[in-house]
């Protein structure tokens, strides 16, 4: 289906918007009136604007308050749409998007807004435009899509239509399987938003926390399937309201929503792109720094080793078990630091997986690789890490490894010396695998990363939880494949300006934490200092073996637990960017210890410059 976007749901000047609405793909665009006003250009210009960038403008809006209201009111109503008929015609669109009436003038008789309707249809029809009637959720009369319907039923106008939109359906309860009694043709346009669940006032929820569909806990895909089984065969236009999209660049919104758009389609049955591809596991996560003498020692102390160096580039790979660190050096792009700059995600079809990202405009990452280099797909998540999809020693498909020839004599991770891979058993407390990454996005782009993780990579969203933090609110949803194998914390720090809350990190499985931190300790490594008040708290809430409790005080070990099993784990100081996390998880335990997390970015923000 042709596909739409209000230029409100985007910032920026009305020629900022619609280039981006085009370059994401998007058919056509509702124009929003104050954007019109504030532009330089005349109606024909954005016509011509419009069709130079192969746009149609499916809808002008919005008017209002025009029906059942006092007789002069009514009369300067009409003036003012014959007037608006006339721009229209100007700008080259056909449909018009009345509102149901909030004036207070406004009077409840649904005989005298069927009349007026009508009227309204009777003097658009001669301009050759049509009227979209909409129910407003906090309308004062009018407020629900069927009552809407039953007025433009009885107005009996081939002018007029109704609008539905999903956000004022869905947010008064309404049930949407009766819009299959109205007929398609009469259902003029068709609006969609999604929100998450609040309990907040209709107008301010409206006006302040629409989000893309899938971004929300609104059943759009259920409210569309009911639309298209009407026989509406026009646009999916979104129309969002909210005040991250309105400080965003327009450009990476407009991915969002049309992305948003596609996947919704998929939902309700009326697309099919190519088939999600679940991750089955981290094949690597790449770090790049300017100079790798301070990683490289706190991945030694974390019990990893140099095992090998690509063969054209500078770039090391740090191994223990099947946790595998790539360090990349590079003194001119990554001044700032250690950042995490990469993941390699274990996938059981490479090639379907990258096909399913770049379907749903994943920016595809042109690489600079040798001839005899593995050809590995990549793409952009919303935060920009890059993505690779890879078959880690899978015969028959590209294996990022052999780029990578051992170093001589080196520990090849499987705890021998002689790089065979036959190895020995790695003690208790050495490292086993990556459990989760921790990746800290854009204030801004908080739930398009959740979208994105959520249906490019096929991973399943838990809740969302605050984490309060000693400078606010840190908001973060863990996305994961079936078996847990791959976890990802997506989280958003404070504000715009917070550069604390941009640290990623990396935790680590063992399976004997307190081992892994002696080891550490012993290794020189500088754990996270925890507040010993943490650990009186710690002995009132749980109870331990003699001696336990002191045990993980003597070693900064934090605990969790919940009804599947304990969690214990330990962090280590931030380089650059980027900070460490070494996890036990007994008896499936299932979460990240965010019961603890304000304990560490307390202790985080401690040790920042300046705050000694």
């Amino acid at each position: 289906m042709r596909t739409s976007i209000a230029t409100v749901s985007l910032s920026g000047s009305l020629t900022e918007k619609l280039t981006a609405a085009a370059s994401a793909g998007f058919d056509g665009v509702e124009i929003f009136e104050n954007d019109l006003l504030a532009s330089p250009l005349t109606p024909e210009e954005i016509r011509a604007r419009t069709a130079d960038l192969g746009l149609t403008v499916d809808l002008y809006q919005p008017m209002r308050d025009i029906e059942a209201v006092p007789p002069q009111e009514f009369e300067r109503n009409l003036r003012r749409a014959e007037h608006k008929f006339r721009l229209m015609n100007r700008l080259g669109t056909d449909t018009v998007l009345v509102c149901s009436s909030v004036s207070p003038h406004a009077v409840d008789d649904d005989a005298l807004a069927a009349e007026h309707l009508h009227r309204l249809a009777e003097s658009a029809q001669e301009h050759g435009v049509r009227v979209a009637y909409e129910a407003l959720a906090w309308g004062r009369h009018v407020s629900t899509y069927d009552h809407a319907w039953r007025i433009v039923e009885a107005a009996d106008h081939p002018a007029l239509g109704t609008c539905l939109d999903s956000f004022h359906i869905l947010a008064r309860g309404s049930d949407p399987k009766g819009i299959e009694d109205i007929p398609g043709e009469k259902i003029f346009f068709l609006q969609l938003a999604d929100a998450p669940l609040m309990a907040l006032d209709v107008l301010q929820w409206s006006r302040h926390y629409r989000c893309f569909p899938g971004q929300g806990g609104l059943d759009v895909t259920g409210l569309v399937r009911h639309v298209i089984n009407a026989g509406y065969t026009g646009p999916l236009s979104l129309e969002v309201f909210n005040d991250v999209f309105r400080q965003a660049d327009a450009g990476p919104t407009a991915v969002d929503a049309r992305r948003s758009l596609m996947l919704l389609q998929e939902a309700a049955g009326i697309a099919a792109p190519p088939a999600p591809v679940q991750p089955t596991g981290f094949a690597f996560a790449e770090l790049t720094t300017p100079d790798a003498g301070a990683v490289s020692s706190l991945l030694g102390a974390l019990g990893l080793a140099r095992t090998a160096r690509h063969r054209s580039k500078p770039v090391e790979l740090w191994q223990r078990g099947d946790a595998r660190i790539l360090v990349t050096t590079d003194p001119v792009r990554h001044r700032d630091g250690l950042a995490l700059a990469a993941l390699g995600l274990e996938s059981p079809d490479p090639a379907g997986a990258a096909a399913r990202a770049e379907s749903l405009l994943a920016p595809v990452l042109p690489r600079h690789r040798a001839p005899e280099d593995a050809s590995l797909d990549a793409v952009a998540a919303p935060d920009g890490v890059e993505i690779f999809f890879c078959a880690t020693d899978r015969e028959g498909l590209p294996n990022w490894r052999e780029d990578f020839p051992p170093l001589t004599g080196s520990d090849d991770g499987d705890g021998d010396r002689d790089g065979d891979g036959d190895g020995g058993r790695d003690p208790r407390g050495a490292v086993l695998r990556i459990d989760h990454l921790a990746l800290t996005q854009p204030w801004h782009q908080f739930d398009e990363a959740a979208l994105f993780h959520r249906t490019v990579l096929g991973l399943r969203p838990q809740e969302s939880v605050d984490v309060a933090d000693p400078y606010g609110l840190l908001r973060s949803r863990a996305v994961t494949n079936d078996d847990g194998r791959v976890r990802i914390a997506l989280g958003i720090g404070p504000g715009p300006a917070d550069d604390a809350g941009r640290a990623q990190h990396i935790a680590l499985a063992t399976d004997d934490v307190v081992a892994a931190a002696r080891a550490f300790h012993d290794a020189g490594g500088r754990p996270l200092p925890v507040p010993p008040n943490y650990y009186d708290d710690l002995a009132a809430r749980f109870e331990f073996a003699p001696g336990e409790a002191e045990t993980y005080r003597e070693l900064g070990i934090l605990y969790d637990r919940d009804e599947h099993g304990t969690f214990r784990h330990f962090y280590t100081e931030t380089v650059g960017r980027v900070f460490f996390e070494v996890v036990q998880r007994d008896g499936g335990y299932r979460g990240y210890g965010a019961q603890n997390a304000p304990v560490r970015l307390a202790a985080q923000h401690a040790l920042r410059p300046g705050r000694r």
